[in-house]
């Protein structure tokens, strides 16, 4: 009677396993929210500066007498230069102030493309006389590609 009632130490197999699954389910759920917080910092980070691009692309057109980069098609906008080329007029100038408009992810300079809409992450795209809607004006639209989606500005 006395072995029956006799408690063996130690754990068994099954309660180990048990706690490591337990354990790696926990390690799981708190990377999955490290990662997501990080990329929505990143994607916050992107927003900021593609806002401040935009700002720039405004006080651009106020030393333009409202044209816009690459409005050289509409009236008394001829030498407007464009934002985008093998050498950017836009992007290399002064109009962008206000220390460096780099992705947060990699460190390089974002990169520039032609209007699509939906850029890499990290890429500003930029179209004159289209607003983020698709309809037409005199105005600009500038987009970039975010870890989570495609954010887009314009004057409208």
């Amino acid at each position: 009677m006395s072995n029956l009632l006799k408690k063996e130490k130690g754990f068994t197999l099954i309660e180990i396993v048990l706690v490591l699954a337990i354990a790696g389910l926990l390690l799981v759920i708190v990377f999955l929210a490290v990662s997501g917080a990080q990329k929505s910092r990143r994607d916050t980070q992107r927003k900021n500066d593609l806002s401040r691009i935009a700002a720039q692309i405004e006080s651009f057109a106020g030393n333009y007498n409202g044209c816009y980069p690459g409005s050289g098609a509409l009236a008394g906008c001829a030498a407007t230069p464009a934002f985008l080329g093998a050498t950017p007029a836009f992007v290399g100038s002064t109009f962008i102030t206000g220390g460096n408009f780099n992705d947060p992810t990699t460190g390089a300079a974002y990169g520039y493309v032609a209007y699509t809409a939906t850029p890499g992450t990290g890429v500003v795209s930029y179209r004159n006389g289209l607003f983020c809607d698709g309809t037409a004006g005199r105005g600009y639209s500038v987009n970039m590609g975010l870890e989570q989606g495609v954010i887009c500005r314009d004057n409208k």
